[in-house]
Formats: C-alpha cells, sequence, structure tokens
C-alpha cells in the first residue's frame, strides 16, 4: 500500500529503514523502553533487522500494520509509532521515544499525526483507534491524554510482558469525531508523565 510521509513542520514521519538500525539497538538500551515496551533481551543489530524484516517491511505490505520512524527537522531518528491490527474500521496505536527525544512533545506530535490519518476519510477511513499501556506507565498515558484519547477503564491480566507475566492495562479509545486535546483532568499528580517522557505505548506486534 503507499507509505505516506506525514509531518505538522516539527516532527517527520516515515517508515524506517535499513540506516535506522544503530540508532533503533542503541534506543532499545534504554531501561524505559525495555520496561513498558516488550522488545527481545538482550537487544542488538540482529533484533533491529529483525524488526524491519519481520515487522516493518511486511506490515506496510499487507495494510495491517503501519510502523513510522519519528523523526526531526534534521531527520534524525527519535523513536516509532505504529497502527497496529488494523481491520474493520479500528486500529491500536503504539509507540517508543528515544531518550534522546524526550521532553520536547514529539511524541505527542506525532501520535496526533497518526490518529488524524487513521480517523480521516481522506487517508485511512477509519473509525477507532484505540490504545493500551500498563497499569503505571504514565508517560504513555500523558501522549494519549493530550492527544485525545478518552480513557475507558483497567482490564486485568490484559497484556503478556516477555517475564510471561500477564499484567493489568489501562485502555482508551478516540473515535472520528472526537475532539483533539484532553478530555478530562490529568488523572495522576503533576509529576506522572514526565521523566521518562514518552517512554512507549504497550506495542506487542510492532515493538522492535
Amino acid at each position: 500500500m503507499p507509505r505516506p510521509l506525514l509531518s505538522d513542520g516539527v516532527v517527520h514521519l516515515e517508515p524506517p529503514t535499513e540506516a535506522d538500525v544503530d540508532d533503533i539497538t542503541r534506543a532499545c538500551q534504554d531501561p524505559a523502553i525495555a520496561r513498558w515496551v516488550p522488545i527481545p533481551q538482550p537487544y542488538g543489530p540482529a533484533e533491529a533487522r529483525a524488526f524491519l524484516e519481520n515487522v516493518v517491511v511486511p506490515g506496510w505490505e499487507s495494510g495491517r500494520e503501519l510502523t513510522w520512524a519519528v523523526r526531526d527537522g534534521a531527520r534524525a531518528l527519535l523513536g516509532m509509532v505504529g497502527l497496529h491490527r488494523i481491520e474493520q474500521g479500528t486500529a491500536e496505536i503504539g509507540y517508543w521515544l528515544a531518550p534522546w527525544g524526550r521532553g520536547r512533545g514529539v511524541m505527542t506530535r506525532a501520535a496526533a499525526l497518526v490518529v488524524d490519518h487513521a480517523l480521516d476519510p481522506a487517508g485511512l477511513d477509519l473509525v477507532r483507534v484505540s490504545w493500551r499501556a500498563m497499569v503505571g506507565n504514565w508517560p504513555s498515558r500523558r501522549v494519549a491524554w493530550r492527544v485525545g484519547f478518552r480513557v475507558e477503564g483497567t482490564i486485568r491480566a490484559e497484556l503478556a510482558h516477555r517475564d510471561g507475566a500477564r499484567r493489568d492495562a489501562w485502555v482508551g479509545t478516540i473515535c472520528r469525531g472526537d475532539p483533539r486535546g484532553p478530555n478530562e483532568p490529568w488523572p495522576g499528580t503533576p509529576a506522572d508523565g514526565d521523566v521518562p517522557a514518552d517512554a512507549g505505548a504497550h506495542v506487542e506486534r510492532a515493538a522492535p
């Protein structure tokens, strides 16, 4: 399917390539990403290439798993954002941000671009995008809150992590026609969701 490049003039989204292997590998040494996203451990260049070859490329070819690299104006890789399980008018968003990209609102911008593209009749023409994150992942929840996801509740034992244990998860949705931006007061403390910012939403298949 076509591979649209998305941008708001500050962040730029495009499919990751072989040239990103070193930066993906370096980002995935970060403990915050490893804590919330079920990436392989240890993580090296072979795992980054497997992510590109087994997830990114076939995902775009099938149209069911769309992954974008998040870049700045200099086109440096800052993270990943994607839509997964695209079917019957719905999809799930997932994302992670490297330590060197945090603290600038980058992932909020990137997630908003992807949500707009997903729900736009001229884009993917979806009806709903969902978001899940392990309970306690306040940085991910802050991104979802800023974009306009409505947290529907907590599902017990919803997500499987690499240790095999199942964890409770927050679940949220945003539908076509919903207003963008927060729809409730911030539910955490002022410090929740700050550092490490934008660490990542749970991604089961598109985790690098």
